[in-house]
């Protein structure tokens, strides 16, 4: 047959299936060849004159043998001075800790012993302004200033933490650490505004937690503590204050220091509960010491003139 020329077909070489990871040839790279060309070549070079590795000779193996035991006769004789002055601290913890409970009962015996010196020379004050026709005087005296033990009706009012403030989130205390915002806990300030507040209510003796406070007590912070007197607090805080009972609650409540109180339970959770009482007993203060008032004379220097 005659006709055009044909062609031979023409066939494609198959091609080569190409690597999942080609478009990463930078990651590959550094996977195939992790140990850099000049460190492998300056191991092979090493491993060929026989360096490296463990001692060959028997002048190093014997340095290496007398390394390690020295290295375990020092960790021996560590453990050995440790183990045997374990006891001699345990002894000197347990003198410490006794020498801390005998001064501590002795300090009670002096506090004990201090109440009863002013008891006594609080019964004499009063017997010698009896026979002298002052002891209504005297017993008003004390118990305005805080000297004497004072019982009646009153107010019970209770000031507590937010509640989120008494346990932290890994169960501590939060007082001990620094991670709680101190908007949810009783703050000093808080407390010399509500001990006022009574007293501007009405009230005729206040303590705090079973401490009497006077013309000369001071409510302050150390840290998160709050102390009266120089004597930690520790909440819930309990006031007690004598007074015509729910008149002094309802004039308490509202002052301006009650609504402050009010506030700080509306708007941080702190919590806080009054009541009207029929019988409150108020212990004396621990000590009442004028250092620097003086009683004038001027009526006395005018009257003998």
């Amino acid at each position: 047959m005659c006709g055009m020329p044909q062609q031979p077909p023409v066939r494609s070489s198959p091609t080569r299936p190409q690597r999942p990871d080609a478009s990463m040839s930078l990651i590959t790279n550094v996977m195939d060849h992790s140990l850099d060309d000049g460190y492998a070549e300056a191991a092979a070079r090493k491993k060929s004159l026989g360096e490296g590795g463990l001692p060959r000779t028997l002048r190093a193996k014997l340095g290496l043998a007398a390394g390690l035991v020295l290295a375990a006769l020092v960790v021996t004789v560590g453990a050995a001075q440790t183990r045997a002055a374990a006891p001699v601290v345990a002894k000197e913890r347990q003198e410490l800790i006794d020498r801390v409970d005998s001064e501590t009962a002795s300090a009670d015996k002096l506090e004990s012993a201090v109440d009863k010196l002013r008891d006594d020379v609080s019964t004499r004050q009063r017997a010698a302004l009896k026979s002298s026709g002052g002891s209504a005087k005297a017993d008003l005296v004390g118990v305005l200033s805080g000297a004497t033990a004072v019982r009646g009706p009153g107010v019970k009012l209770v000031v507590d933490d937010a509640k989120e403030a008494s346990t932290g989130g890994d169960g501590t205390n939060p007082r001990e650490t620094s991670g709680f915002s101190d908007t949810g806990r009783v703050r000093d300030r808080d407390m010399q505004r509500v001990v006022n507040g009574l007293w501007a209510s009405g009230a005729e003796a206040v303590s705090i937690n079973g401490q009497r406070l006077t013309a000369l007590s001071a409510i302050r912070a150390a840290g998160d503590a709050i102390l009266v007197d120089n004597r930690p607090l520790v909440p819930p805080y309990t006031v007690l204050a004598v007074g015509d009972g729910q008149r002094l609650s309802t004039r308490f409540q509202n002052s301006a220091d009650g609504l402050y109180l009010h506030a700080l339970e509306q708007n941080f959770g702190i919590r806080a509960t009054i009541s009207a009482q029929g019988d409150l007993r108020l212990p004396a203060a621990p000590s009442v010491i004028v250092r620097t008032a003086q009683p004038s004379t001027e009526k006395t220097e005018k009257g003998t003139s």
